[in-house]
Parts: structure tokens; C-alpha cells; sequence
């Protein structure tokens, strides 16, 4: 069941990610051990949201953390979000998730190249396995990796 996610990728024992999970998707990844969702995606969008994903999750005993990142405009302030939840549960089972696994492997590559020290050819793998950023994502990347941030 897990491995049917939309762009489910094992990135580590203890750290999943994926498009949207549906409720039953859910259920198998709680019955799978992990104990946190980070969810990137918005829950207004219901083409790529649940209609109650913060209870979904929390009915199975899983942690529910939503960092909503626009997908058309990153912005700093998500990327700081994302970094203290990981370093919150970094003991933890994580799941990341958002609409298509996008996001989220732009974000855990800036994660492990910059809070892990790990090189940008590592770092970066799961995006490149799931998609080429637009524009928009690349000077976010950019931006982030020449450490010249901001808007």
C-alpha cells in the first residue's frame, strides 16, 4: 500500500516521502511505525488536500505538522519552519509529504546540504529523481545555496 503513494520515495529507515496520501495511504504509513507528518502542501485545494488531514492523523496517534509552502512563491520563512520540525523529530519516524513530493525534495535537499553538511550531489537526489524545478524553484535553490537569501 505504501509503496503505491503517489512519488513515494524511502529516503532513509526512518524517513518517507510522497505526493498526496489518501486516508487509507494514512492508516498504512501509521501501521508502518512512523510517528510525524510534515505536510507542505495547502489544505484549501481539495484536487490535492483531505478534507481533515490534521484529524486523519492524529486519529491514527501520528504528530500532524503543516508548514503550507505557495508553490509559486517559496518564501524564507517556510524553509525556517521546515528546518526546526525536522530538528524537532529528528528521533522521530518521519513522513513528508505535499502535493506531488515536489516540494518537499527541494526542501530536504536544502536540509541536508545545509543543516547536515551534506554535498549537493547527495543532498539533492530525490529531486532530481522527481522532477526539474521551474524558475521559480531553481532561484529559490539558488538563492538558498549561494547563501544569499531573502526575497
Amino acid at each position: 500500500m505504501i509503496d503505491d503513494i503517489y512519488n513515494y520515495r524511502q529516503v532513509t529507515p526512518r524517513l518517507a516521502t510522497s505526493g498526496q496520501p489518501d486516508e487509507t495511504e494514512f492508516a498504512a504509513i501509521a501501521a508502518a511505525g512512523y510517528g510525524v507528518v510534515i505536510n507542505l502542501a495547502l489544505h484549501d485545494n481539495l484536487r490535492y488536500a483531505l478534507a481533515d488531514e490534521p484529524g486523519t492523523v492524529a486519529a491514527l496517534g501520528m504528530r500532524y505538522i503543516h508548514i503550507p509552502v505557495q508553490f509559486d512563491a517559496p518564501a524564507e520563512a517556510d524553509l525556517a519552519a521546515f528546518f526546526a520540525a525536522m530538528d524537532e523529530y529528528k528521533n522521530a519516524k518521519l513522513w513528508i509529504h505535499c502535493a506531488a513530493n515536489k516540494r518537499v525534495s527541494v526542501f530536504l535537499g536544502l536540509y541536508l546540504n545545509l543543516r547536515c553538511g551534506e554535498p549537493v550531489e547527495h543532498a539533492f537526489r530525490l529531486q532530481r529523481d522527481i522532477w526539474t524545478p521551474d524558475a521559480v524553484w531553481s532561484r529559490f535553490l539558488g538563492l538558498h545555496l549561494s547563501g544569499k537569501r531573502g526575497d
